[in-house]
């Protein structure tokens, strides 16, 4: 049977996680095939070539640069300490000398006797990939990382920033569209993962970061705080790297928008577990979606994995396009037909039925399928 399909974000309670976790060059896998993590748990790890620091040894030392080679105390290869002498030259029958210092910790990298530099490598920068879930390894790729798997309650969101983080799953609001402000954070958000109504503001977002919260799971936020608090308009490019203290998940869009009643219902019936979140988003080709993974305490084949089928009448969806932005409703027609648009084209169209029970027939263009499995 074909399916007409509009991709869109996951909402389940029972999803089977796999993630990739690979080091940026090759190096050392510590965990096997089998192993159980937990996510602070360091799978992989290898080591960055340290930064190159040059120094002019023959203005040092006052010398032509194709003496530098006879003067050097250290040749290629071998290590050096900050301050340690590398370099020396003497005149007036040894009464006057000159030094060339390191100016790092490393090691000679090359000296030339073209330019008197000599190019110095600093310490190997140490690059450990921690699992991230809490779960099983379940393939090993030599040299270069594992893939750990869970079961687990599996949300994506519309965007987010900030990378990786996990803590206990914490309410603060009472309802899904109750605004997630400053008053509701306390101190025993610390080293939380918080959920909240339909925004949170610029001030409880501070103020999350000021009592330790690691992260925050909310229906919107608005666009002018996230400039303000990035200090830099954001444009299209990759998020996840922003070092604020704090990851940040929006799961239905920019504005105070109500987060979806599942949504909010998943986060409440899995308040006091752990929960793994990244706010990692990329919106154009290689789709990037933030997410919150709850690791389930069963494992093997006590869950089974729904099939995700294409847009169906009944498919939950949410439109991404005015005037209807933001707004959550249910399929309620698929017509085969092509429709003439306002704007005189032509393109395929759904009728949707919003909670207020109001209908409009969009372009299915303009619609994003929330995935219930």
């Amino acid at each position: 049977m074909a399916h007409a399909y509009t991709p869109g974000l996951k909402v389940t309670e029972n999803y089977l996680v796999t993630k990739e976790r690979i080091l940026p060059l090759k190096g050392e896998v510590i965990v096997k095939v089998g192993d159980m993590v937990e996510p602070d748990d360091v799978v992989a790890q290898t080591y960055l070539p340290g930064p190159v620091e040059p120094l002019n040894v023959a203005n040092k030392l006052s010398v032509p640069p194709e003496d530098v080679n006879d003067l050097m105390l250290k040749k290629e290869g071998d290590q050096v300490k900050k301050g340690e002498v590398i370099a020396l030259s003497k005149a007036f029958f040894g009464l006057l000398k000159s030094t060339a210092a390191s100016p790092i910790d490393g090691s000679i990298e090359n000296i030339s006797s073209v330019t008197g530099q000599v190019l110095m490598r600093g310490q190997p920068v140490p690059v450990q990939v921690k699992a991230y879930l809490k779960g099983e390894v379940v393939k090993v790729f030599e040299k270069e990382g594992v893939a750990v798997r869970t079961w687990g309650s599996f949300i994506q969101g519309i965007f987010g920033i900030g990378g990786e983080t996990h803590g206990e799953i914490m309410g603060v609001c009472a309802d899904n569209f109750e605004i997630l402000s400053a008053d509701k954070i306390t101190d025993a958000c610390k080293d939380k993962i918080i959920f909240g109504g339909s925004v949170v503001t610029a001030d409880a977002l501070n103020k999350a970061i000021k009592v330790g919260a690691r992260g925050i799971v909310v229906g919107g936020f608005n666009d002018q705080d996230l400039r303000n608090f990035l200090g830099y308009d954001l444009g299209v490019a990759i998020t996840g790297n922003e070092d604020k203290g704090i990851t940040l998940v929006v799961t239905e869009g920019f504005g105070e928008i109500n987060m979806a009643q599942k949504t909010f219902e998943l986060l409440k019936k899995n308040e006091g577990k752990l929960a793994c979140i990244n706010g990692a988003t990329q919106i154009r080709a290689g789709v990037i979606r933030p997410e919150v993974v709850i690791p389930l305490e069963k494992t093997g084949d006590e869950y089974a994995a729904g099939e995700i089928l294409g847009l169906t009448v009944c498919s939950p969806v949410r439109v991404i396009r005015q005037p209807y932005f933001g707004k959550l409703g249910t399929v309620t027609e698929l017509p085969p037909e092509l429709r003439v648009l306002e704007s005189g084209s032509k393109a395929r169209v759904l009728e949707v039925e919003f909670p207020d029970k109001e209908r409009a027939i969009i372009p299915r263009a303009n619609v994003e399928m929330i995935e219930e499995i």
